[in-house]
């Protein structure tokens, strides 16, 4: 990018903050000005018309945008061609493939785990600490989190000395040090496990939460009864938090549907271990093949919308319930 593009780009920004700026001045304007029958309305609009702006700039017009640029080819016209391509080509076949893989995967093995930690160390001593440890990964961004764990798979050819924690362990047993990452499917699952480090401390905290949640006089009245542990989980404890479970699964299925910087990061999408959010930016912009990257982003709202849908009307159904 030359200086002058770059200046552009700063001067479309400024004049955009001016017209917005013009916009709310112009809103309070006509508010304080007024009567008083028609104020609330006014303020109504006041408060409205910035978000309003903001959502349709940012998030309608860009998604119309889009689905738009999905049916045309790069000269403008109409065409089937960019969703053809996604369901026929072997390489974007496999990316919807390996999406699927991560959505069943991630958020499975990140709620389970982050279940069993949170049902394990409720009131016992040191829940604290435990939790701090658990929880520390969701701190970290995914950018940060793949480069820790491009360490740990890190491969060295020859004699050299391993300094990725995992060819180290193999070649302490007397193996050969394998690169990891290029090595197929075991790169895409070795990618699966840092989302899964990563989501676990949001699972375990949200469950540890509607755990303690639960009356304890229903435990004990399960207790009472003679059930054991695994029986008071099954019959009470996970009927208790079946609402916190479906947002648990919910939020980080979306979030594994949208996953971008970890495969971007450790391998770019090559090996065979790209998704569709990396297949799309590497299309749109690498390939520059607009079409077929707004294809691959309308494939994966339709992949999102069933969840949400299905979240709403749990959430929905609580409500009525209470």
């Amino acid at each position: 990018m030359t200086t002058a593009d770059l200046l552009g780009k700063i001067l479309q920004v400024v004049m955009g903050l001016a017209v917005f700026a013009a916009i709310v001045g112009l809103l309070i304007f006509f508010i304080d000005k007024a009567p008083k029958r028609g104020r609330d309305y006014w303020q109504l609009v006041g408060f409205l018309a910035p978000a309003l702006i903001l959502v349709s700039v940012g998030l309608i017009y860009p998604a119309i945008r889009t689905a738009i640029l999905s049916f045309q080819t790069s000269s403008g016209d109409f065409t089937l061609d960019n969703f053809a391509w996604a369901f026929t080509q072997p390489a974007a076949i496999r990316t919807l493939i390996n999406t699927v893989v991560w959505v069943l995967l991630v958020p499975t093995f990140a709620t389970a785990v982050g279940l069993a930690y949170a049902v394990f160390i409720d009131r016992s001593r040191g829940e604290r600490i435990y939790k701090s440890i658990l929880f520390m990964p969701i701190a970290i961004s995914f950018v940060g989190a793949s480069v820790i764990w491009k360490f740990v798979y890190e491969y060295r050819s020859g004699d050299r000395e391993q300094i990725g924690l995992l060819n180290a362990i193999v070649v302490a047993f007397g193996g050969e040090p394998v690169q990891w990452l290029q090595t197929d499917p075991i790169n895409t699952i070795l990618l699966i496990v840092v989302m899964i480090w990563v989501q676990t401390g949001f699972a375990m905290v949200v469950l540890s939460a509607a755990i303690k949640g639960i009356p304890a006089d229903q435990l004990e009245a399960a207790q009472l009864d003679g059930t054991n542990g695994w029986q008071r989980f099954t019959n009470v404890i996970v009927p208790g938090i079946r609402g916190s479970l479906v947002v648990v699964l919910t939020t980080i299925s979306i979030a594994t549907l949208k996953v971008f910087d970890i495969v971007r990061t450790m391998t770019a999408g090559n090996f065979n271990t790209s998704v569709v959010a990396n297949e799309m930016y590497t299309q749109a912009f690498r390939a520059s093949e607009i079409g077929r990257g707004s294809a691959l982003a309308m494939i994966l709202v339709v992949m999102v919308l069933p969840i949400v849908i299905y979240n709403v009307n749990v959430l929905r159904k609580q409500r009525e319930i209470r």
